[in-house]
C-alpha cells in the first residue's frame, strides 16, 4: 500500500498519534494498518543504542560498541573519503541493531571556542563543516538507514540552550550559519533534519516557518521530515503549520490530543496534518526498502574492523601543532611519559553521544615494547594531589632524554549542557608543562580536547601533538604517530586564539539571559582575525608534517569569467622530504575591491592528497557562482558582485603559496529603488545607474580638473579627494550644487528606477 493510500485509511487521531513519538526513542506504531515504530538513535561518532530505561544525556549505559573519534577531531582529517567511510560503518551498525534514523551529524559552527558541545561539532567554517557532513550523510544512507543531522540552527551554546533567542541579521544567517546546512541538504538529501531549541530573532525553531518552510523545503528542496530535538516541541498546531513533522521524545497523548482539537476547531487544516504524516511514512518507507534488515549481529571480526577504521581515522585527524625536532621519536632514547592522561585517556565527549566503548588503548601500554617509563603527574579528579605528583614527575624526568607530557581537559570540563568558562588547561598541568620545560629537556606535549585551548608554555616545549578527542583508538594512534610509523596529516578546523578575549563574540556570549546577538555578524573564526590582522596561537587549516611540501606550475584555465561559468585553477604539490605523507592543500578566495563589507579570505575548496618522497600530484578545483557569491539581504539571495578576485592556494589560511586573479561578471542586478536623497556611488553600483548616471560625473570630474578646481597644493590627492566629494554626496546635490536642474535629477532617477 503506497503512502498516499496508507493516509487515507487513516483515522485523525491515528494521524496525530504519528506526530509524536511512541517513546523516548521509537516512532508511534498504528497496529490496525500494520504501521510499526521505527527507532532512532544518537550516533555521530558511535552507536548509543539505549534498551533499558533510556535518557537523552548518556547517563545511562547502552550497548557496548565502538566509539570513533569525535566530530572536533574528524574535521581536522579534511578528509570526506574517511568521512564517508565512517557513515557507512555506522550505516551498517544501525542495520545490525535495527536502527532506522541514526541522529547525526551536528554541524553547528563554533562561534566562540567555549561552546560546551563543540567537539560535537566541525568547525568554524561552513564551507567545510558542509562537505564533511555531505559525505558522513551520504554513507550513512547507502546503508538504507536515515540520518539526521543538527542542530538546525544557530544552537551555539550551551547556556539556555532550551530557551534562549539568537539574534542574527540575514546576511549572517545565511552566509554563516545556514551554508552548512545548505550544502548538505543540496548534494547528500538528508531524510530528516533535527530543529534545534531555541528561538531565532523571536520565533522558537520548531515553530519558525521561514527555517523549516521557506528556506529548507521551497529554497532548498528538502523532501525529508522535521524532528524535534528531545524537548524542543512548542505549540502542536504552530509546529505543524510551520514545517514540523514530528515531535520527540514520546510516551504521552498531550500532542496527539492537541492536534485533534486544533483540527475539530478548524485552528489546523488537515491537509498540513496529512503532508506531515506522508512524509514521516515516507522515509521509513524508504528505509525498509533498502536497509538490511536480516543484518547479522556484530561479532569480534566487526568489532576488530571498527576498531581498526577508527584508529585510521584518529591516525588520520591528529594535528601537529609544532615540531622543534623533537618528533618523530627515536627507540634507544630514555623516554618517560608524564601525565594521567598517557594511561587513561580522555578519548570522548560527554552528553548524549557518550558511547560505552568496549576497548579503550592507551599511550602507556601501546609503547609497552618501547621501554618507556611513566610518572602521573597530576590528578583530574583530586588537583590537592597534584603538588606531590608534579614533584615526582620532575624528579623522573631528570634521568629522561624527552619527556613526553599527555594534558587536556578533564570530561568536567566540557560537555553538553554547560559552556566551559575559558580555554585553559587545568592550573596543575599547565605549571607542570613549564616546570618540565626548564629542565634542559626536550619536550613533547600531547593533548587531549574537544576544542581551542590556550598554551601559555608553548614557546618552552618542542612539540605539541594534537590528538583531540580521538576514540577509542587513542593510545595504539598517538604512539604510531609520536614514533613515525604514521605521518601526522591533520590540520585545525577552527582557530586556535591566544587568549579567550580575542574570540569575536567574546563581548556576546552568551548574551544576557542566553539571549545573544550576533553582533560579530559574518566575521567569526579566522574570516574574524584575518580582517584583523589579529595575531593567533594556531591558525584555521594549520598543521604540521614530518616531510616537506612544495606548491609549483599554478594555473588557471580562464581569467575572465561570468557567475554562470565556472573556473578550473589548478596546482603541482611534490613531497620534497624524506617520509611519505599526506597534504591537505586548501583553496581560499577573496573580493579584491569589495563594495561591501567581506573577509579577507574565505575557504572555497580542500583535497587531501597523499605522496612518497619525490612524488608530485596536480591538484584541480572548480570554482563556480557560490564560490564567488556573499548573501545580499536586498536580493534575499548569494549574489557575486562584479570585479577582480584573487584566487588562493595554500598549506593554511596563513600559509599561502600561490595567488592567480581571475576578472568575475556579475549577470544579476540588485534590485533597488533610488531616491533623490541616495549617495551616488550607491547609483553608480548598479549597471543601469553607471550606464545613465556615468557619463555625468564623469563629464563634473573632467570639467573640475579641466578648470583648475583642485588646490594645486594638494597635486593629485586634490582631484581624488573632490571624486570622492562627489561620489558621496546624495543624488539632489547634482541640482543643489547647479550642475543640473532637480527636474533633470528626477528624469534620470525614474530612467534608472
Amino acid at each position: 500500500m503506497n503512502v498516499s493510500e496508507l493516509v487515507s485509511k487513516m483515522t485523525l487521531q491515528e494521524k496525530a498519534s504519528l506526530l509524536s513519538g511512541g517513546d523516548f526513542w521509537h516512532t508511534q506504531a498504528v497496529e490496525r494498518l500494520g504501521i510499526k515504530g521505527y527507532m532512532m538513535c544518537d550516533g555521530p561518532n558511535g552507536l548509543r543504542k539505549q534498551e533499558g530505561s533510556p535518557d537523552h544525556l548518556g547517563k545511562k549505559e547502552s550497548i557496548k560498541t565502538v566509539c570513533y573519534p569525535s566530530a572536533n577531531a574528524l574535521a581536522s582529517s579534511f578528509d570526506v573519503d574517511l568521512e564517508k567511510k565512517l557513515g557507512e560503518s555506522l550505516g551498517d551498525e544501525c542495520n545490525r541493531e535495527h536502527i532506522s534514523m541514526l541522529l547525526g551529524p551536528g554541524l553547528n559552527m563554533k562561534r566562540s571556542p567555549v561552546c560546551g558541545r563543540n567537539f560535537e561539532y566541525f568547525s568554524e567554517d561552513p564551507y567545510l563543516a558542509g562537505k564533511l557532513a555531505a559525505a558522513f550523510v551520504s554513507g550513512v544512507q547507502s546503508k538504507g538507514v536515515a540520518a539526521c543531522p543538527k542542530h538546525f540552527a544557530t544552537n551555539n551554546q550551551e547556556y539556555r540552550r532550551m530557551s534562549g533567542n539568537s539574534i542574527v541579521d540575514e546576511r549572517t544567517l545565511h552566509e554563516i550559519y545556514l551554508q552548512a546546512f545548505e550544502i548538505l541538504v543540496k548534494e547528500a538529501h538528508p531524510k530528516s533534519i533535527m530543529c534545534a531549541y531555541n528561538q531565532l530573532n523571536g520565533t522558537y525553531l520548531s515553530e519558525n516557518k521561514y527555517m523549516l518552510t521557506d528556506v529548507l523545503r521551497d529554497k532548498w528542496g528538502f523532501d525529508g521530515f522535521v524532528v524535534t530535538d528531545w524537548g524542543a516541541g512548542k505549540g502542536p498546531a504552530k509546529g505543524v503549520e510551520a514545517g514540523l513533522d514530528l515531535v520527540m521524545p514520546g510516551g504521552g497523548s498531550d500532542h496527539e490530543k492537541a492536534i485533534v482539537a486544533a483540527v475539530e476547531s478548524g485552528e489546523l487544516s488537515e491537509a498540513l496534518v496529512d503532508k506531515a504524516v506522508s512524509r514521516i511514512l515516507d522515509v521509513f518507507n524508504w528505509n525498509e526498502e533498502n536497509a538490511d534488515l536480516d543484518a547479522k549481529p556484530s561479532d569480534d571480526a566487526t568489532g576488530k574492523a571498527d576498531y581498526a577504521l577508527a584508529k585510521e581515522l584518529a591516525e588520520n585527524s591528529a594535528v601537529l601543532l609544532k615540531n622543534n625536532k623533537a618528533l618523530p621519536l627515536e627507540d634507544g632514547k630514555k623516554i618517560l611519559f608524564v601525565g594521567e592522561f598517557a594511561k587513561r585517556p580522555r578519548y570522548q565527549g560527554s552528553g548524549s553521544s557518550h558511547i560505552n566503548s568496549i576497548y579503550v588503548s592507551n599511550a602507556l601500554d601501546a609503547a609497552g615494547d618501547k621501554g618507556v617509563s611513566f610518572a602521573r603527574g597530576y590528578d583530574t579528579l583530586d588537583p590537592k594531589s597534584s603538588d606531590n605528583l608534579r614533584k615526582e614527575a620532575v624528579q623522573a624526568a631528570q634521568d629522561a632524554d624527552i619527556i613526553v607530557v599527555f594534558a587536556g581537559l578533564p570530561a568536567s570540563y566540557e560537555s553538553e549542557g554547560f559552556d566551559r568558562d575559558d580555554i585553559n588547561l587545568p592550573q596543575d598541568q599547565n605549571k607542570l608543562i613549564d616546570e618540565l620545560s626548564h629542565l634542559g629537556k626536550k619536550v613533547v606535549v600531547v593533548l587531549h580536547n574537544g576544542g581551542a585551548v590556550s598554551m601559555p608554555w608553548i614557546d618552552g616545549v618542542d612539540a605539541v601533538l594534537d590528538m583531540m578527542l580521538a576514540g577509542d583508538a587513542v593510545g595504539e594512534a598517538t604512539v604510531r604517530l609520536l614514533w613515525g610509523d604514521v605521518n601526522p596529516s591533520g590540520k585545525l578546523a577552527e582557530t586556535y586564539p591566544v587568549k579567550l578575549s580575542d574570540n569575536p563574540s567574546f563581548l556576546n556570549f552568551p548574551g544576557d539571559h542566553g539571549n545573544p546577538v550576533y553582533a560579530e555578524g559574518i566575521y567569526i573564526g579566522y574570516r574574524y582575525y584575518e580582517k584583523k590582522r589579529m595575531p593567533v596561537l594556531f591558525p584555521f587549516g594549520h598543521g604540521l608534517s614530518y616531510t616537506e611540501f612544495e606548491y609549483s606550475n599554478y594555473e588557471i584555465d580562464k581569467e575572465s569569467i561570468t557567475d554562470k561559468d565556472t573556473v578550473n585553477v589548478s596546482i603541482d604539490v611534490w613531497n620534497v622530504g624524506r617520509y611519505a605523507g599526506k597534504e591537505i592543500v586548501q583553496l581560499y578566495v577573496s573580493e579584491n575591491d569589495p563594495r561591501v563589507s567581506r573577509p579577507h579570505k574565505e575557504l572555497k575548496g580542500f583535497k587531501k592528497i597523499e605522496l612518497a618522497p619525490g612524488q608530485s600530484q596536480k591538484v584541480t578545483f572548480t570554482l563556480d557562482k557560490r564560490s564567488f557569491a556573499y548573501y545580499n539581504d536586498k536580493l534575499h539571495d548569494f549574489y557575486v558582485e562584479s570585479g577582480d578576485y584573487s584566487v588562493m592556494i595554500g598549506a593554511s589560511s596563513s600559509d599561502i603559496r600561490h595567488t592567480i586573479s581571475v576578472h568575475v561578471e556579475g549577470t544579476v542586478d540588485l534590485p533597488y529603488n533610488f531616491t533623490t536623497f541616495t549617495p551616488i556611488e550607491d547609483i553608480l553600483e548598479s549597471r543601469k545607474g553607471k550606464e545613465v548616471l556615468g557619463p555625468v560625473i564623469d563629464k563634473v570630474l573632467a570639467e573640475n580638473d579641466k578648470e583648475g578646481g583642485n588646490d594645486e597644493s594638494l597635486g593629485e590627492a586634490g582631484a581624488k579627494m573632490f571624486e570622492k566629494m562627489i561620489k558621496e554626496m546624495p543624488v539632489l546635490s547634482l541640482a543643489s550644487f547647479g550642475m543640473m536642474s532637480v527636474d533633470d535629477v528626477q528624469k534620470m532617477l525614474d530612467q534608472i528606477n
